[in-house]
């Protein structure tokens, strides 16, 4: 028996989980394996508004000592008096400490450190993401012991789902007087997918007294392939700061491009890494994965075809099983995202002939495709296919160009100023999508690198005065995606440099 709680008061678990992962059959697992130990247990729950501005919360007391008699036990939590809390999603986790539910003393928190997006952060024009760093100081600041990773991509890795991820980790850490042998009892008793649930109960048993050490977690969540571990051997040499998204960035240019590009971002990587600034490093750690994933007719078909997109659909629209729905894709391709399959020598004289003749803006190739149709999936399939051709087009032969070039002034600018360099970084996010948005988001960019960036690393330009500039063009240009705040902002900051002109004295 865990001797931290003290006799005579419960053991009180509180669970936070959106819908669909679980946490009314986590929360009866609990019930069932304090049952079978002979300890009173009680249980409630409280739906929550929407899955995104509140998950369900499930209430469970444990008496910890084996009595004759009932004891009384309450219904709902209260702030200060939780001994474990359980969240399936990390921003959850920040709402149970916001409102007391995670204290210093006394509570455990379990939690899944990956993100469920809400809407307002997925349609921000700038990084509308709560900031993580935040949750994670919050976490250790509030809890008496954490047990923080990413639950949901081990789920997956074990061919579960996470509800039971959640459970090995609280059996693991033994916060409650009960063996894992009487949760392992109760999944199978339950008698639903019974391996892959003792599965995914058994990774987080494993994980649940370790400390999860950075390097170790990172190693842990790359994905199966042949070329990780001499992958994986390289991100062990990185910074610790940087591994975790040198780890992300992996997974996502493997599921992309495949090894051979995923290597390419290590190469790359490791120039930054060798400056010596661990903070730029992790910075452009992570928005080089996202500037070499680059959004091309591709890949948006590739993303389109994701099964867990599809299963996610079905889940919000609460499809049943066997009911047919059906899954409209809008594309509306133009002439500039057709010619970017092409190879380059064609692509330009394509681009050039219709910007002559005025087809670029005019031509749009409309078209509505079911997905999860037949016809409409092998349409996808087939551009999703082209991914051995992408190293061969036009558009990826002009995104590493200007990846190249955005490298290059951070590490010239690195030697001149690092808070210049770091700047420069975070510009990656003027770059995103594709279409018109992105040829909004690039030609944003070439102007701040060529009237701020280009000045300052050129000694035309003081590097402190070029990165307050380059905040503030950045600022004006996520504003205003058209382009007509930064064209101010750089016309009043440009005039800010004239010298005076003296009047001629009368």
């Amino acid at each position: 028996m865990n001797t931290s709680f003290s006799s005579g008061r419960p053991l009180c678990i509180l669970i936070a989980a959106m819908g669909g992962e679980g946490g009314g059959v986590l929360t009866g697992w609990i019930v069932d394996a304090a049952e079978r130990a002979g300890y009173p247990v009680q249980s409630t729950s409280i739906p929550g508004v929407a899955q995104r501005t509140g998950a369900t919360t499930y209430y469970i007391e444990i008496w910890p000592e084996q009595t004759g008699k009932r004891p009384v036990m309450c219904l709902n939590p209260m702030p200060g008096q939780v001994d474990v809390m359980i969240a399936s999603e990390f921003v959850e986790a920040g709402r149970a400490i916001a409102n007391g539910y995670v204290s210093p003393d006394r509570t455990l928190l379990i939690a899944s450190t990956h993100r469920i997006f809400a809407v307002a952060e997925k349609s921000a024009m700038a990084d509308g993401r709560y900031d993580v760093s935040k949750l994670f100081r919050a976490a250790k600041d509030h809890a008496r012991r954490t047990i923080l990773f990413d639950m949901d991509q081990a789920a997956k890795d074990a061919g579960s789902i996470l509800n039971a991820v959640l459970l090995g980790a609280l059996a693991g850490s033994g916060a409650l007087p009960l063996p894992s042998q009487a949760f392992e009892d109760g999944i199978r008793a339950e008698g639903k997918a019974v391996d892959s649930n003792l599965a995914g109960f058994r990774f987080g048993l494993s994980h649940g007294e370790d400390d999860l050490a950075a390097r170790a977690a990172v190693l842990s969540s790359l994905p199966p392939a042949a070329a990780v571990p001499a992958l994986a051997d390289r991100i062990a040499r990185l910074p610790l700061a940087v591994q975790t998204f040198a780890a992300e960035g992996i997974k996502r240019l493997i599921d992309y491009q495949g090894e051979a590009y995923a290597r390419l971002y290590l190469d790359r990587l490791d120039t930054v890494v060798r400056l010596g600034d661990e903070a730029l490093a992790n910075e452009t750690a992570r928005h080089l994965a996202l500037r070499m994933s680059f959004e091309d007719v591709i890949r948006v078909a590739q993303l389109k075809l994701k099964p867990e997109r599809f299963d996610a659909i079905a889940r919000e629209q609460r499809i049943r099983p066997g009911q047919p729905y059906m899954v409209a894709e809008f594309l509306k391709p133009g002439v500039e995202e057709i010619a970017s399959l092409l190879p380059p020598a064609l692509a330009r004289r394509i681009i050039a002939l219709s910007d002559r003749r005025g087809w670029t803006e005019k031509f749009h190739l409309g078209m509505t495709v079911q997905s999860n149709r037949v016809g409409g999936y092998l349409r996808l399939r087939l551009l999703a296919s082209l991914r051995g051709w992408r190293p061969r087009s036009f558009r990826y032969a002009e995104e590493q160009a200007r990846i190249e070039d955005w490298l290059d002034l951070i590490r010239r600018a690195a030697g001149l100023d690092p808070q210049l360099a770091r700047e420069i970084v975070d510009c990656a996010r003027l770059i995103k999508g594709y279409g018109d948005t992105f040829k909004r988001g690039a030609g944003n960019f070439e102007r701040i690198r060529d009237r701020v960036i280009l000045p300052a690393l050129e000694h035309r330009l003081a590097p402190a005065a070029a990165t307050d500039a380059l905040v503030q063009a950045r600022t004006a240009a996520l504003a205003d995606p058209d382009g007509q705040s930064l064209g101010n902002m750089l016309a009043d900051f440009e005039a800010s440099l004239r010298p005076a002109i003296p009047q001629a004295a009368e």
